[in-house]
């Protein structure tokens, strides 16, 4: 068998190249990864032995000249791992060999024990009046959360003594042999910390936390638009091992007016307008935000023209000025339904004889 076959290398890789192949086939073949499987096992031995030569410089250079050290795989007694710890980081050329080695493996049990765990945060969706945004205010949210256990106060275990964890004899860790090499990982029952309460608290089965429905008030800032995001610092889920909690995050919904609509900062309103008031001038009144105003129409105004009043818009988040208030007036047709009227429209029209239609004549 030809150990650089074994590791994937050729004949010229350099010791960072043999480390990083070994690395790679150990993770992929270790036991612990592949409980059970008797080829996954010979596979890595031949893997640890291969490791062991090529990454010696003297009993490299013997195996590469044919020496000895070619029988490698008829001896085990040659692949000197005892007592070796993976746990452990070791200093020198070998430190990022084993000390990274099943740092991916682990890391999420090791993470249970590194201390306090902030809570998650919370994002909700809270539906706003039109009317609350433009002026601002408080608005009621309900919200299912984790809270710290009202029980244990969070402890996750009710007030009494606590023993030393049988899994791993109060020492926090759990250690494994395979073949020659020692494992040592965070013991899972005790999240690594060598004492195991007793017993855990029925309210939250020793979690810290549980669940519970608030209703909280949160405030609007006047200006606030459909999408904007609304931060309430400490208001998410709670924490574990005494972490601080979650944020809540609130996407307002702004539900939509029956008269104006936004953008930007400025409103769209739109207004009907009769013939003769079109066609004569008028003060017609204009619903706003606030209270009615009275808009001078000119004489002659079309169908579809619009009218800024300033000042008369949303409040901008930034500075509080507030834009404008755009009106588009509309003209409406009255139903003619005597005699009388019919006969003044026909007037109107003998009257006023301009071509209406005159810009869609086709040029010949």
């Amino acid at each position: 068998m030809d150990l650089y076959i074994v590791l994937g290398l050729s004949r010229e890789a350099s010791l960072d190249e043999i480390k990083r192949a070994y690395r790679r086939l150990a993770r992929k073949f270790h036991p612990d990864i592949n409980p059970g499987d008797r080829e996954a096992a010979a596979q890595f031995r031949q893997i640890a032995e291969a490791y062991e030569t090529l990454s010696d410089p003297s009993r490299r250079e013997r195996y590469d000249s044919g020496g000895p050290m070619t029988a490698v795989f008829e001896s085990r007694a040659t692949v000197g791992f005892e007592g070796f710890d993976f746990s452990i980081a070791v200093s020198g050329a070998e430190a990022p060999t084993f000390g990274d080695l099943f740092s991916d493996v682990w890391t999420e049990r090791a993470q249970r024990s590194a201390g306090p765990e902030r809570g998650a945060d919370l994002h909700q969706t809270v539906r706003v009046p039109f009317d609350l945004t433009m002026h601002g205010g408080q608005r009621a949210v309900t919200v299912t959360r984790q809270v710290v256990c009202h029980a244990c106060a969070g402890a996750g275990v009710l007030r009494g003594s606590v023993r030393d964890c049988p899994q791993c004899q109060g020492t926090g860790a759990v250690r494994s042999t395979r073949g020659h090499m020692v494992f040592s990982r965070p013991c899972v029952p005790c999240r690594g910390s060598g004492r195991l309460p007793n017993p855990w608290c029925p309210s939250c089965a020793g979690q810290q936390r549980e669940m519970r429905t608030e209703t909280l008030t949160v405030q609007i800032a006047p200006g606030v638009g459909d999408g904007a995001r609304i931060h309430v610092p400490g208001l998410g889920h709670a924490g574990r091992d005494g972490g601080e909690p979650g944020d809540l995050h609130l996407t307002v919904d702004v539900e939509p007016h029956r008269l104006f609509t936004r953008d930007g900062d400025d409103l769209h309103v739109i207004v009907p307008v009769a013939v003769h008031e079109a066609a004569l001038g008028a003060r017609i009144e204009v619903p706003t935000p606030d209270q009615p105003v009275r808009l001078r129409v000119p004489p002659g105004t079309q169908s579809g023209q619009r009218f800024r009043l300033r000042d008369r818009g949303v409040p901008s988040l930034r500075d509080g000025r507030r834009g404008d208030l755009v009106v588009e007036v509309r003209l409406v047709l009255p139903r003619v339904l005597d005699e009388r009227s019919k006969e003044l429209l026909r007037e109107f029209g003998r009257l006023n004889v301009e071509d209406v239609r005159k810009d869609l004549t086709v040029p010949r």
